[in-house]
């Protein structure tokens, strides 16, 4: 599913996956064009790097789909229980897996969901019960914060190796 759905018609269900659709997209264009030293470098203080990024947003998939919405637990789906362990790369992180791994996590995400209606309740996350629904608008609001910080991140690796900026439309 490539490019952007036409959100201005259809359901609210078919609206709100193609607003979390192309955050989603956002997230995995963090890493368009890079190398794996581009994706590691660190520009702040935290643990946030491209790669870390992109690497946590697999995470909150699975978090809110595997473990919240199934019932998993987070050993059983290869999960840190400390947030900020999902933004550390390991020496086998590389562009082309972080991406893979990403995609992988959002097509579980995508699986898990599709039985469900929007008023279903998820009852596995420290936050429940709450609906698919809250869950869906608050993926489309953490991808997109997340996207945001990569895109800043993202200008400034480029600028300081004289690259070019992806323009994303």
């Amino acid at each position: 599913m490539a490019g952007s759905f036409d959100t201005k018609l259809g359901d609210e269900r078919a609206q709100l996956e193609a607003f979390v659709h192309d955050q989603r997209e956002q997230i995995a264009l963090l890493l368009d064009g890079l190398d794996d030293e581009q994706a590691r470098r660190r520009l702040v203080p935290s643990l946030t790097t491209l790669g870390g990024i992109v690497k946590h947003c697999a995470f909150v998939e699975r978090v809110w789909f595997q473990v919240g919405l199934l019932g998993r637990t987070r050993a059983e789906v290869g999960l840190p229980e400390d947030v900020d362990e999902s933004f550390v790369l390991t020496d086998d992180d590389t562009v082309a897996s972080l991406v893979a791994d990403y995609r992988a996590a959002w097509a579980e995400s995508l699986a898990a969901a599709a039985p469900y209606r929007l008023d279903d309740l998820v009852e596995h996350n420290r936050r429940s019960p709450m609906t698919l629904r809250w869950v869906e608008l608050h993926l489309v609001r953490e991808l997109a914060r997340h996207a945001g910080h990569g895109d800043i991140l993202r200008e400034q690796i480029l600028a300081a190796d004289g690259q070019e900026p992806l323009v994303v439309p």
